[in-house]
This record gives structure tokens, sequence and C-alpha cells, in this order.
């Protein structure tokens, strides 16, 4: 059976994937959302509600002063903190930061992100969009700094809870004013180099926790271009010497823990590279029942809801879920691909389109399937994917050597998966901000992706045993991640 991939556009997208869940609660109503202010003003209503927080100077009961400058713009006068350190771990803890603005940005989209990290830099919590400044309306912060009007001090009220789990004797947390890849540039306090002001360090009592402590830090992976000269054959035979010293992701993780997957019945690893046309991706997928159950000219099929792998592309980098793509491939080799404007969006429930579908990544692609395709009475080991994607069908002439951009990777059966970057609850398969980085090298020149005939052809059935694919695991019951 042959499939070929090189396609008109197709697309569908992993769009509900769970839902948010807040990393730390808080009673005046908190939403974790989406990265771009889209306008700076703030309703009457608004600011009614918010009066409190708005005021002509600093409080005398502000405890401890800092006075670190944000540009030209905007000087963190100093903090209150509620109870005093030592804090215990579980502990419920005010935060109060006084914002001192000079002179108004004028510029939509700035906005205020709050990190605490434990004492080996590991961040723990995310309280970006906690407080009451900084509740969430649409996608904006209800009063952010692009909305702040000069002479005023406001008073940005946060809460959160010392994990229960945490591992070191204190936590630091950090604060800066940010839009997309950009912050705010900070001067004259306690800092760290890319420019988070340093709040405080506060120590914990009582023992650390034995418990491992959660992965935090989304992963990063450095990929070379390949040697001048070199050509890769897109056949999903992955037998090229580049592919054994390329860039490898190793064995993907659970996407709710960032723990080794233990759990869900297929588990994976990728293997990238790049020239000047575009990037190539390697999957190897471990699954004990490879299936397709498509149509073999099944035009744009949902391929999450049976076995996929899954590309999630943020050019920018900025992991602000504006402008990426999403590319899905099965084991019958059937494409499916689009972009998206921001999170999820545009999307028509239940069944599409997800994204824009017009869109097409013009890629190459190729599976060798380890086993049988569709017979579920035999045990199979697994397939492989090879895939070229050109710079072009993203609108790029390719990076610059050094750029970062920002991907996920996924091995996918009935609507779950495991991934390259764990999601940790913080939102669908699509969150651009748990992307991994992806940094492009460039010791050499380009080379060039080919088939045979010009056309892509897709090996079904070959027990190969230069694949040498891991044993297959124990099917058990999958993690859910709806539509």
């Amino acid at each position: 059976m042959r499939h070929f991939a090189s396609r008109t556009p197709s697309a569908r997208s992993l769009t509900t994937r769970g839902a948010w869940l807040l990393l730390v609660p808080f009673a005046l109503s908190v939403a974790l959302s989406g990265c771009v202010d889209d306008s700076v003003e703030v309703t009457p209503e608004d600011r009614s509600k918010l009066k409190a927080f708005i005021l002509n100077e600093a409080p005398s009961t502000m405890q401890h002063k800092l006075k670190t400058k944000f540009a030209e713009n905007f000087t963190l006068l100093g903090y209150t903190i509620k109870p005093e350190a030592p804090l215990k771990r579980g502990k419920r803890v005010k935060l109060t930061l006084y914002w001192q603005a000079h002179k108004e940005l004028g510029d939509p989209g700035w906005k205020l992100f709050t990190h605490i990290n434990d004492s080996s830099g590991e961040r723990i919590l995310n309280i970006d969009n906690v407080g009451p400044l900084r509740r969430m309306k649409g996608d904006n912060q209800v009063l952010a700094p692009s909305a702040w009007k000069a002479g005023k001090v406001y008073v940005d009220e946060q809460s959160f809870d010392v994990p229960k789990d945490l591992k070191t004797k204190s936590f630091q947390i950090t604060t800066g004013i940010w839009k997309g890849s950009q912050r705010l540039k900070v001067s004259g306090g306690p800092t760290l180099k890319d420019d988070r002001a340093i709040v405080a360090t506060i120590s914990v009592s009582g023992k650390s926790s034995k418990n491992k402590p959660r992965r935090t830090r989304v992963p990063s992976l450095k990929v070379n271009k390949l040697p001048s000269g070199k050509v890769i054959l897109i056949d999903g035979k992955l037998d090229e010497a580049e592919w054994k010293t390329a860039a490898n992701t190793g064995r993907f993780i659970d996407v709710t823990t960032g723990q080794p997957n233990k759990k869900f019945p297929v588990n994976g690893s990728a293997k990238m590279l790049w020239d000047d046309k575009g990037f190539y991706i390697a999957f190897q997928v471990e699954d004990s029942d490879v299936t397709g159950g498509f149509p073999a000219k099944a035009k744009d099929p949902h391929l999450w809801t049976k076995d996929c792998i899954e590309i999630m592309i943020d050019p920018e980098g900025d992991g602000d879920n504006r402008d990426y793509f999403e590319i899905q491939i099965n084991p019958q080799n059937l494409v499916f691909d689009t972009s998206y404007d921001s999170y999820n969006k545009p999307q028509k429930q239940p069944d599409g389109p997800f994204g824009h579908e017009e869109w097409s990544a013009q890629l190459k692609s190729a599976v060798v399937i380890d086993g049988t395709l569709d017979k579920p009475g035999d045990k199979d080991k697994g397939y492989v994917v090879e895939t070229f994607v050109p710079w072009s069908s993203i609108k790029h002439k390719g990076p610059a050597a050094g750029k970062t951009w920002r991907m996920n990777l996924y091995a996918m059966q009935n609507n779950g998966g495991v991934a390259w970057s764990a999601i940790l609850g913080q939102g669908n398969f699509h969150k651009a901000s748990r992307f991994g980085r992806i940094t492009w090298l460039a010791p050499s020149a380009p080379i060039r992706a080919v088939g045979k005939g010009g056309r892509i052809q897709q090996a079904v059935g070959a027990k190969k045993k230069a694949l040498r694919l891991p044993n297959p695991i124990k099917i058990a019951k999958p993690i859910k991640e709806k539509k």
C-alpha cells in the first residue's frame, strides 16, 4: 500500500484537549489565559472596581523598599508579604507589589509576570495572571501596565500557596513587564540577566520534601545543520549516517506530570536536522497495536482520534500562541496541517474547521511500520515517521544560526498522548508557553530532500531489525484529552 504525503492543505486541531488548571487560586477571580493585550482601554466600570488599588503615593504600610526601575516608565517601589518569612510549606501567602508609573507606555500588549523559583532555579509557580490588576478579561489583564497613568501608584496584590512538595529551603520571587518576546529593561535593584527583577528570597521552615520535584522547565534541543552536499532520502528508514548523530529528544514523557511515561499505551522519541530548505524530523514510536483506520484517500481525517504523531511550531519563539502551526501524520502516511491566529483560534466546534485549514505544510513524509497495520490480533513494535517541512510553507526564509524557535512533539493515540515537553495541566496540547526550545546550529551548507521518483512512498508491513524499536509497553487506559 502506498500513500503520498506532499499534498494540498489539510488540518484539524487538538483544540480543547483539557482545560486550564489554575496553578494558584485567588479569591477575586483568576484566569490563566492568552499572552497578548489588544487594547490599553480600561472600562469606567473596571476602574471603579479597582480604585482601591490605584493610589497617589505608596502607603506607609509598605514593608520592604526596592526602587527597581523598568525602562523610563515604571518603578517597583517595594513589597509587603504576609506572613513574613520563614514560611511553612503549604502556607497561604499574600504578596503585594507597589508600582509607580512615571511615563505612559502608549503601546498595547505589555503585561505583568511573576515567577516563583526554588533555590535550584526550577520554576515552581507561575502567577502571572493572579490578582485584581491581572485578572484576565479577554486577552488582556484588566489593568495592565499598558493602561497605567503617569503619577499613579498601582497596588498589585497576589496570593499563592507555598508548595507542600518544595524540595529546597527557600524560594525566590521574580517579576517583570513583558510583551511577546520583549521585556522592559530592569535596572537599579536586584535583578537577573533576562530582565527579571528579584522581589525577595524567602526562607522556608521544616524538612524538605522527599517527593521528586515536578519538572517545570521546558526542554531545549540544539539542532545541527546538515553538512554540505549531504542528501536525506525521505523513506522512513533513517539509514543515513547523519541521523545517527542528530539531536535527540530522548523518550517522551507524561503530558500532565512531566515524569517518565508509565501509563499511556504508546511512547516515542524524535530526532531533528535542518538545512537551507527546511527541517527534518524523525519520530520513532513504540506501539503494540499500530492503527490507521481511515480510508486511503481520506481528506483531512481526524487523525488524533487514533494513532499519529503531532508537531506544533511557533517560529517566533516567544510562546505567545500567536501565528503558530500544527501538523499530524499517521501510520497510513495521511497528513493534516493547519495554522492558528491565537490559542486554538479560529475554530468551529464540534467538527471543525479548526484553524486555517487552507494552509499547507507542503511537507514530504514516509512511514515504515514494524508490524502490521490495523490487525489488532497480533503484537506490533511500532512505526517510524520521517518528514521534511520547507521553511517556505511557514512563510519563513529559514532561521539564522543560533535562532531559537518553540516546538512540541507528541506521539498520540485515541485523543491523548505523550510529549517531548509536558503541558503540566496549564492548557491543552496547543499551549505554546510549554513548547520546548529548538536552537538551530549552522556548521555547514544546505542539502536537499528527495523521494523516489519525486514522490514519497510508504513501506507498510516491513519488519526491519534496523529500526531497533524498544519493546512495546503494556496497554493501559489512555489519558483522554477531549477535542
